[in-house]
């Protein structure tokens, strides 16, 4: 993904029409006969941005009489668009298509260190020519802009079906009969992991939608697996046999930045220590720093309500779907609020009133709920490292507020 100019999107889709109206002598990807088009998919290795941490991926066409190669990729957005942060914030994200002569494309991202893979696609004559049309079609200003979704609609998915539409659903026929070998969660912990911070607040974020079994098409919404499953690919020869969809494949430029991990890290066993050592420290503070006890509990109160709040307008009031009906709203909600006046009374040993007895009751209710959610068979959230934090930090504030002096 990177920033849209829009400039140079129209003065090549201008320069491609008119080589498509010029006589054979000057043709080009935009007029080539099929026979003549070589058809690529170029692989990018992620980056360190973070929005360049899925990798990213873009078809080649190159046409072997006149040498020219264009580069037409789904991934262009624009920073500067009108009300660019709050759409991007309710899930409303406008991305285009665009398209840059293949060397200039392949530059930036040489220079940025990110690696680049050519894999050189067994296309017909025929399939090479719809798909270069469709290709043309799509880059039209009219036609270029989609709704851009991280899992099911984004640069990488755009490309696949591209090239599926060329093969005649070959690529959805073959794909969708082979297990994926992540959850949409696994893979984005293990892009992400390189920002532990961002990787966390998105595992947070994260609904069950995350957590569902994927086969090899849905997990070909990333650039460096539907590299991957392309190899797997066979078509039909036309004499009864098989060939490889992939003819070849070059490593064009090395990675030169840090790689993610071919396993997503297991979260688990750090958020239950971060949760044992935070609850350690209330119920310590609580006997002999009061006031450091109340700052202590303040603190995890106003992250649970905050978080609370923000994973309720992510429900409710975003298209962000891979965020709703979250479970970790049972472990951090706006009910940790009504209990920080309580908090610092109980500072000086004053005991809860009753109707904070109800709140302190429903909320171990929720954090019961949200074990037994976990336990149900079939696909649920699986937000282990969530309990596993929060349920000790709970029991030790239950335990803080309920105690008398």
């Amino acid at each position: 993904m990177h920033r849209m100019h829009l400039i140079r999107r129209k003065l090549l889709l201008l320069a491609l029409l008119v080589l498509a109206a010029l006589s054979p002598a000057h043709a080009g990807v935009a007029n080539a006969p099929g026979a003549n088009l070589e058809v690529s998919l170029i692989t990018y290795g992620p980056g360190e941005t973070y929005w360049e941490r899925f990798g990213h991926d873009a078809i080649e066409l190159r046409d072997t009489v006149s040498g020219e190669a264009v580069n037409f990729n789904y991934g262009v957005f624009d920073f500067s668009e009108k009300n660019f942060l709050l759409n991007f914030a309710r899930g409303r994200m406008h991305y285009l298509m665009d398209a840059a002569p293949s060397d200039a494309d392949e530059r930036y991202y040489v220079e940025a260190g990110r690696s680049i893979t050519r894999q050189r696609l067994a296309l017909t004559a025929e399939q090479a020519a719809a798909l270069r049309d469709f290709l043309l079609w799509n880059l039209r200003p009219e036609n270029a802009g989609y709704a851009y979704d991280y899992y099911v609609d984004n640069c990488t998915t755009r490309v696949r079906d591209a090239l599926d539409k060329a093969l005649g659903g070959m690529l959805a026929t073959q794909l969708k009969t082979h297990a994926g070998g992540m959850t949409y969660r696994q893979q984005t912990v293990r892009l992400m992991s390189a920002q532990p911070w961002l990787m966390l607040l998105l595992d947070l974020g994260l609904g069950p939608y995350a957590d569902q079994p994927l086969d090899a098409w849905q997990e070909s919404f990333l650039p460096d697996v539907l590299q991957a499953q392309l190899r797997e690919v066979r078509l039909d020869d036309g004499h009864g046999g098989r060939r490889p969809l992939v003819l070849d494949e070059q490593l064009v430029s090395p990675n030169r930045l840090q790689a993610p991990p071919s396993t997503a890290p297991d979260l688990r066993l750090p958020l239950a220590l971060a949760g044992l050592l935070l609850a350690a420290l209330i119920v310590l503070a609580r006997r002999r720093w009061p006031t450091g006890y109340a700052l202590l509990g303040t603190l995890y109160l106003l992250a649970a309500g905050v978080t609370g709040l923000l994973l309720l307008a992510l429900w409710t009031l975003t298209t962000h779907h891979s965020a709703w009906a979250n479970a970790n709203l049972l472990l951090f909600n706006p009910l940790a609020f009504a209990l920080l006046p309580t908090l610092w009374r109980a500072r000086r040993g004053l005991a809860a009133s009753r109707f904070i007895d109800g709140v302190i009751a429903l909320q171990l209710l929720a954090c019961m709920a949200a074990v037994l959610l976990h336990l149900l068979p079939g696909t649920v959230q699986q937000n282990q490292p969530w309990l596993l934090f929060a349920l000790p930090c709970w029991l030790a504030l239950v335990w803080s507020l309920r105690r008398r002096q």
